[in-house]
This record gives C-alpha cells, sequence and structure tokens, in this order.
C-alpha cells in the first residue's frame, strides 16, 4: 500500500535533521532526508531484526543511521563524500551502540558488498540502475532491501504490460525480484529539495533464482524494446538485428564446442570474429550460416499463435520465457 508521509517538526540529532549541517554537493547527487517521521517509517519498513547486519548506502549526515544502530547488529554504510564519512562518525562519538557501526569511504558501484541482511539507501538518482542490478546479483541471498528512487524509476519498476512506463527495466527487474511501493515522499522532504518526488521501495530478491542466462536474457529484451510498440516480427527482422543474432548464435555454438572438447587447435582463437565469421560457419548449422535462412527461422518462430502480431509493451515476463525458448530450441541465441 502507497502512503503519503505526512508532516512532522525538525527533531534533535537522535532522529531527525541535526543542525549546522553541510551543504549538500549535488554534483554527487546528494540531497539530505530532513523529515524524521519519512526516516522513522523507512526503518519500520525495513523490518530490521536485532541479530541482523544493515547494509546503509549513502547514509548522508546520518539521520537514517543512528535509526538503524537503534535496532540492528551491525550497520555497514558505504559514503561516497569523505565529507560526509567524518560527519557520521562524529554524528555517533556519543552514541553508545556506535561499535555497532562501519562507515566505509568508496564508490558503492566498484567496492565489494559485504555480507548484510537488509539494504537501506537513499541513493543518487544518477546511480540507481547500475545499483540495483548488482544488489540483485548480490549472493548470498539478502532479505529485503528498502531504497528511496527518483518517483518514474520507482514506478517503472513495477510497471506492467500495456502501462505506458513498462520497460526494459521493469521486466528485467520482475524477473529477478518482487518490488513493493511502499511510501510516496515529496521533494520538499530533502535539503535541498530536488526536482522530483520520491518513492520509497521495497525489493525482495527471488530465490530461486529463475533458471535464465540473464546476459541471455537482456539480450533478448533489449531488442524487444528497442520498439516496444512494434510487431516482434518488425523488431527482430531487422538486418542489423539478425547479424547480431547470427553472430551471438556462433559464438554461442564455438563456446558449446569448446566446453565438450570437439574444437580443433583453432580453439585458442575461437573469441575472434573473424575466426567465427569465415571458419565456424562451415561448422555451425547451415540454416543459421544463412542470412536468408536465418531470416526464415526468426519469421518461422514469430508466425507462432503466441507471438503473431505480439508487441512487446503488451507481453508478460512467462510470455518473453517462451520467446526466448523457442528461439533457444532453434538454435539461436543472443550472447
Amino acid at each position: 500500500e502507497l502512503k503519503k508521509m505526512p508532516k512532522r517538526k525538525r527533531e534533535n540529532n537522535n532522529g531527525g535533521s541535526s543542525s549546522m549541517l553541510l551543504s549538500a554537493n549535488t554534483d554527487l547527487g546528494q540531497h539530505f532526508l530532513k523529515n524524521p517521521a519519512i526516516v522513522d517509517a523507512i526503518v519500520e519498513r525495513s523490518a530490521v531484526q536485532a541479530t541482523d547486519t544493515v547494509l546503509e548506502v549513502g547514509p548522508g549526515t546520518g539521520n537514517l543511521t543512528v535509526k538503524l544502530l537503534a535496532v540492528a547488529k551491525k550497520v555497514v554504510a558505504i559514503e561516497y563524500d569523505r565529507r560526509m564519512v567524518r560527519e557520521v562518525q562524529k554524528r555517533v562519538e556519543d552514541d553508545p551502540r556506535k561499535h555497532r557501526l562501519q562507515v566505509v569511504q568508496g564508490d558503492v558501484l566498484k567496492s565489494p558488498l559485504p555480507y548484510f541482511d537488509v539494504c537501506v539507501a537513499n541513493l543518487p538518482y544518477q546511480i540507481s540502475s547500475a545499483f540495483l542490478f548488482k544488489l540483485l546479483a548480490h549472493r548470498p541471498f539478502f532479505r529485503s532491501a528498502v531504497i528511496m528512487l527518483q518517483e518514474e524509476f520507482a514506478a517503472r519498476l513495477s510497471a506492467k504490460p500495456g502501462e505506458s512506463l513498462y520497460c526494459r527495466l521493469s521486466v528485467n527487474t520482475q524477473i529477478l525480484a518482487r518490488v513493493e511501493q511502499l511510501i510516496k515522499v515529496g521533494r520538499n522532504n530533502f535539503r535541498p529539495p530536488p526536482k522530483v518526488d520520491s518513492r520509497v521501495v521495497r525489493i525482495t530478491v527471488r530465490n530461486p533464482p529463475p533458471p535464465i542466462n540473464f546476459l541471455e536474457w537482456d539480450g533478448l529484451i533489449k531488442i524487444a524494446f528497442s520498439r516496444k510498440n512494434k510487431t516482434l516480427r518488425a523488431v527482430f527482422t531487422t538486418k542489423t538485428v539478425l547479424a547480431d543474432l547470427q553472430s551471438a548464435s556462433l559464438t554461442w555454438q564455438a563456446l558449446q564446442q569448446t566446453k565438450l572438447g570437439k574444437t580443433t587447435t583453432q580453439s585458442a582463437k575461437i573469441f575472434d570474429k573473424t575466426t567465427i565469421d569465415n571458419t565456424l560457419l562451415k561448422e555451425s548449422d547451415s540454416s543459421i550460416s544463412s542470412p536468408g535462412n536465418l531470416k526464415g527461422i526468426v519469421e518461422s518462430i514469430l508466425a507462432q499463435d503466441r507471438f503473431k502480431d505480439k508487441r512487446a509493451a503488451k507481453m508478460d515476463i512467462d510470455d518473453f520465457l517462451a520467446l526466448l525458448a523457442a528461439f533457444n530450441e532453434a538454435g539461436l541465441h543472443f550472447t
């Protein structure tokens, strides 16, 4: 259930905005959450248990950090801005629970993630997508993530087929995780106010994960949503897509031959595009080797009742899974 938080007066530095705060660096996407009611709601929705390790990304001045320290066994906070690292450390220096806090200075996209049970993050908007997929790929599995995102980005995560915001991001997120929209947060709850409103979402990774090669899955989805309102036939039978599909399929065949020990001394060159194009064409399925035959195979797949006249904009995950399986059964691959 999506809720809009009420306004509330500022509190002292144990729960809300501390006084005399450092200025935000908007070049880094910093917008400090100043409404303590929202801080409390995020902690509540995170459902942190006393035995949990929490990963906090972008602690800023520590408004959320001090609340998490009160309920978690350990908090690992990753912060890029050295000024904020010092601010958070200063914020907790008199807190009897400060031993529970580990502050890591660095770029969360480049740093290995520690073990954690719950992730809580007020992300700079420009790293939202990259961090989301790093999070979804993280192992071992974590219980959940409660993240503040730009409103439209958050809405895309849970958009459904036929909705205007339904896109590649929607499908790729939903096959890996469940997304719940939790709280709408107006821009005036931040200092300085961003240009758009935000939402807090809860993300729960699917465990076990779907039995797919995600890189190949994304290859298919990227093509399908390149023109999401066109028919699959119109999208997948362009010369560029067919050429890429042929190259990827031949590479896949070559890799399978390598794994099965069926390659010759040329196996050392197996990843060279020229080698693939000039040598493996002779060893591969002739239907894939011929551009004309390849187009015919693709058209026959897309003529099936399930895919005929279909457009990505209105297809669900089961449709895409069936489409990928149909391509793979025909010897066609996307990575």
